[in-house]
This record gives structure tokens, sequence and C-alpha cells, in this order.
């Protein structure tokens, strides 16, 4: 693992939390704000439970996950100032959100300990000047351990789900709240009840519950916080 003194060119902040928390948009936002890279982690599950879906493969069939990882090329590559995930040689990138049903089979292929180590060494690569904003389940716990700054983003479930609704909705898919809110709650409970690399909030993660924060209001809190870990202290925005 990287020591914490290897970030000094190459800061690195870990963005944490449950699903429909604001994350990758809070997190995209944050590295275009500080001219540094963004990357998504759930889009390399995402990418891998693409092609477990194409070729039929189940999350039960431990054997052929197994094969499946070793068998499959992911990884990030950075194009035009964003990180474009890339499955076999192809850029899966705008195809990663656009069903439900692949977020689900990401999520339980995520709790299974091949997948994970299959990943880990992808997700550390980015680690690089100008520095990396990396969101996920256990970006400050288990991929980088040692990140410049670490942030674990929360809302309520009737908050995430509203917000998880509504981009559903806008993508043509037929799905009601309730729905949409047990899904939540299911993927809330795996997560953080998973026995490798569950979601839990790092130590010395700084705690950030969105459900009453308008956008600019999260993103203006993480920079300020960023811009204290780094050393600049003047220039923060926000007193969060």
């Amino acid at each position: 693992m990287t020591d914490a003194h290897d970030y000094k060119d190459a800061p690195v902040v870990a963005i944490d939390g449950p699903a429909g928390a604001g994350k990758s948009t809070v997190a995209r936002a944050v590295a275009k704000r500080l001219g540094l890279i963004y990357a998504d982690t759930g889009k390399l599950y995402r990418a891998l439970a693409l092609k477990a879906a194409d070729v039929g493969i189940s999350v039960d069939d431990k054997t052929g996950i197994e094969a499946l990882c070793g068998e499959t090329d992911i990884g990030y590559r950075y194009i035009d100032g964003e990180s474009r995930v890339f499955l076999d040689g192809a850029d899966v990138t705008d195809k990663l959100a656009a069903s439900e049903k692949v977020g689900e089979l990401a999520s339980a292929l995520s709790a299974l300990a091949e997948v994970r180590t299959a990943l880990l060494e992808v997700q550390r690569s980015l680690a690089r000047p100008p520095g990396l904003v990396m969101e996920g389940r256990d970006i400050g716990t288990v991929v980088f351990p040692d990140a410049t700054v670490k942030f674990y983003l929360d809302a309520s479930v009737e908050e995430r789900a509203g917000r998880r609704l509504k981009d559903l909705l806008a993508k043509g898919e037929n799905v009601t709240f309730e729905e949409v809110a047990e899904q939540l709650r299911a993927r809330d409970e795996r997560d953080r009840n998973r026995k490798v690399a569950p979601l839990r909030r790092a130590d010395d993660a700084v705690y950030v519950d969105t459900t009453d924060m308008s956008f600019d209001e999260v993103v203006n809190c993480l920079v300020g916080h960023v811009k204290r870990g780094l050393g600049n202290a003047e220039d923060d925005e926000t007193g969060h």
C-alpha cells in the first residue's frame, strides 16, 4: 500500500457513502473545482456486472466469476479531463448507469473477495499527479486508507430514494418511490454487512449529511475541507 507521504504531489480525496447520497455528482464537481482527476469506482463493478450479464454468469457461480475476473480487462483511461472506463478495450462509460438491474448485480459482485481483489490495483493506479478524487464504498477504509482527506457522505433513505427516482424516471424507467426506497435499504444492508470491505465511515473521515443541503453547499463544504487539508486554509470558501 502507498504510504501517506507519497501523496505530496498527488493528493487523494476519498469520498465514501451509501448509494444515492450524491457521491458521484459531488465528487465530479469537487475534482473540477480543484483541478484533480475524478474516478467513480462503482463504474468498475458495473462494467464487470455488464459483462457477467451479457455472458449469463450468475453471482452465485463463484467459479464462473473467478474465471470472468481473470479473463476480463477493466481499467481507467484519462481522456479530455475525465476518467473513462474501458471493458476489454471498449469504452463502456456511458452504458454503466443505464440499468438498475446492472447496478444491483454490481452491488452483489462487489461483496465477493475475488472481485474486490481483482479491481483494487486498478483503482489505486489513478493516484498520480495532479491528484485524485475517488468515490465509492471503501475508498477511505481499504483502497486509500492514507488518503489526504476523507469524507463520508450520507442522507436519509427518503431523500436518497427521491433523488434516485428522479434520475430513473428521466431515463424512462417505470419504477415507484417505494420500490426505489426498498432497493436502497436492501443495498445498504448488503453493503454494510458484507464480509469483505463493508461500507463504513473511516475513523478520520469528515461526516457530511447532505439531506438538507443544496448541491452547492455540499461541494463548497468538501472543497473547503480539502483546501485546509492541503494547507490552503486562506482559500476556504465555507465555514461548514
